[in-house]
């Protein structure tokens, strides 16, 4: 992957190039960590490293169980190749324990179980701030037909509960996290996939135990150890071994599963 390409779009954690195929993209994950809509920014080495391997393994394991998604396969250490897709301009925030902007929002002391599993949306816009919306604003906007948010909430849910139960079985506690999806075309068929990445950058992840953060937390709360944290996490899921050197220059050809 060290020929020339064609930077098709940078955003704050990856950058998007033209792929080997037509249809096809790779994915580039930075080491830049952003929160609160990049007003905090931080160079991270290491961190998109583990960011790869951690979203490589777990589409993967959602492909196996029938999940649509636009992952193909790992390329090298910082890359990935996907479909190419239109993403729909919507975050679906899924949320099984109250922490973040919905403790603050409603009161809700963080860490309380929630009484049932929540599904909320966010409109992609970062100049906005990636507000929160309701299904009429969706429909009444056209960011989404009916059939697709009802694909989105069913893949979600879906989602949801293999993943709570795949970190538990490490000692994990899912607590909430966000996905994006985006329409794949093929011939004149059109599909919703799963896109974006799985990653503590977009989950929140405690110790089953102690309740000590894995996530991107670590960083919006200064709390340090970010690289320690989701190398833990990665080394929990048997991606990666205890005394595997993050690898933080330029990326290594690896051979992809």
């Amino acid at each position: 992957m060290n020929q020339r390409r064609t930077r098709i779009y940078e955003g704050k954690a990856k950058i998007l190039y033209e792929g080997p195929e037509p249809g096809t993209v790779v994915v580039h994950f930075k080491d830049d960590a952003t929160a609160f809509n990049a007003q905090k920014k931080e160079v991270i080495d290491g961190k998109g490293v583990i960011n790869n391997r951690i979203s490589e393994f777990i589409f993967n394991k959602l492909n196996a169980i029938g999940i649509p998604t636009h992952f193909v396969k790992r390329l090298n250490m910082r890359e990935q190749l996907v479909r190419e897709v239109e993403i729909i301009p919507l975050e679906v925030v899924v949320r099984n324990v109250a922490a973040g902007t919905l403790s603050s929002r409603l009161g809700i002391e963080e860490g309380e179980p929630l009484p049932r599993t929540l599904i909320e949306f966010c409109y992609k816009n970062d100049e906005l701030g990636d507000p929160l919306v309701a299904e009429e604003h969706i429909m009444a906007f056209g960011w989404a037909t009916p059939q697709e948010l009802d694909d989105m909430m069913t893949m979600a849910i879906r989602i949801n509960d293999y993943l709570s139960g795949l970190f538990m079985g490490i000692g994990i506690k899912l607590v909430d996290f966000k996905l994006e999806f985006g329409r794949l075309y093929e011939g004149d068929m059109v599909r919703t996939v799963l896109a974006d990445e799985i990653s503590p950058d977009s989950c929140r992840l405690w110790d089953v135990k102690t309740d000590e953060k894995m996530d991107k937390d670590r960083f919006r709360r200064d709390l340090g150890g970010l690289v320690e944290a989701y190398q833990e996490v990665a080394r929990r899921l048997g991606i990666m071994n205890g005394n595997e050197p993050v690898e933080r220059s330029k990326p290594v050809l690896v051979k992809s599963d």
